[in-house]
């Protein structure tokens, strides 16, 4: 698998199923109790280290973006597809988004004070992970926190349907915590924590709080 085959393809997918999506997730918060707790201690992560511009990246129709604003985080959107950053723009017009790749980060050095890849990474293939990570610290400051949220497993799958019925052609990646945590590691974070969320569904996630070394 090519770095620019996945990339298109994951493009394609998500321009194709982008109102579907939003329709899917725009309330999804609310029934997640959890998740909502991870990004509220993400925010109080962000807000002690002192606070500052925060990129969503992998932001979709930007519904995690808006929830940290909502927390008081300086929060902006990044995604892969044009037509999931329209969607974010429509349903949250005062805030910031733009179109996107994790495997070359159009943003500064240091430039931003937290990061979060929310359900993002899984359609990364192991090949490219090591990119995204060193450029999730590049641009990271030092001390800046990470949350990263992803499924749990050891299986990768190729997705051809998604929401609304549409077609689809990505990859869907299951990782391990420690495999995920290892990775974080060689790219010169230090892993502070990690929840696990429904262990009892047939695709339990996980979320790993990490921070950029200096």
């Amino acid at each position: 698998m090519n770095v620019d085959g996945w990339l298109a393809d994951t493009r394609t997918s998500y321009d194709t199923v982008a109102v579907s999506y939003a329709d899917h997730v725009r309330d999804a918060l609310a029934g997640e109790p959890y998740l909502r707790a991870a990004l509220t201690l993400f925010a109080d992560l962000v807000h002690a280290a002192g606070g500052g511009p925060v990129a969503d990246v992998g932001c979709g129709p930007g519904h995690v973006t808006a929830y940290l604003h909502e927390l008081g985080v300086d929060a902006f959107g990044i995604d892969l597809s044009p037509a999931m950053i329209d969607v974010a723009r429509r349903d949250h017009p005062g805030l910031r988004f733009e179109v996107g790749s994790m495997t070359d980060l159009d943003l500064a050095d240091g430039s931003v004070a937290g990061l979060l890849a929310f359900w993002s990474l899984i359609h990364v293939p192991d090949e490219a992970v090591r990119t995204v990570f060193e450029h999730f610290r590049r641009v990271l400051r030092p001390g800046g926190p990470l949350l990263v949220g992803f499924h749990v497993g050891d299986e990768s799958r190729l997705k051809t349907h998604g929401y609304g019925g549409h077609p689809m052609k990505v990859h869907v990646h299951r990782r391990r915590p420690d495999h995920v945590a290892g990775r974080l590691r060689e790219a010169g974070f230090a892993v502070e924590a990690q929840m696990l969320l429904g262990l009892d569904e047939s695709v339990p996630g996980a979320v790993l709080f990490a921070r950029r070394q200096s």
